[in-house]
């Protein structure tokens, strides 16, 4: 193969590669959503999903996959697009989730994640 067409291929190769590399989100994004995930973990809540319901480690567990997956996606640069995309319904029913926590009502996920969210950005550093 002559030298310019493998520079040529060499080029291509490495522009693939720089397109469909992962970019982390932020440092300030991934410490909000790991704290998020944390706070539900030791919660003490329940969290319902695809109409069961399952202790707080079990969702924190779920939650952190999904943040997984869309973070080696590229697909989530901050809180609120972890809470929008991974904790508020399903990605495969639909189904909206909720969290019901002991002596209060069952709140959509999306709500209970969301007040965590400003209570983390609002606390006392």
């Amino acid at each position: 193969m002559p030298r310019v067409m493998r520079s040529m291929l060499a080029g291509a190769v490495m522009g693939l590669l720089a397109a469909t590399a992962s970019a982390a989100p932020p440092p300030q994004a991934q410490r909000e959503v790991e704290q998020l995930i944390e706070a539900l973990g030791r919660s003490g809540c329940e969290f319902q999903r695809n109409g069961s319901w399952y202790p707080a480690n079990e969702a924190q567990a779920h939650l952190r996959r999904k943040y997984d997956y869309l973070r080696n996606r590229d697909l989530v640069d901050s809180a609120e697009q972890f809470i929008e995309r991974a904790g508020t319904q399903s990605s495969m029913s639909g189904k909206a989730y909720a969290v019901r926590c002991p002596g209060q009502g069952t709140v959509p996920s999306a709500q209970w994640l969301g007040a965590r969210l400003s209570k983390l950005r609002h606390a006392t550093p």
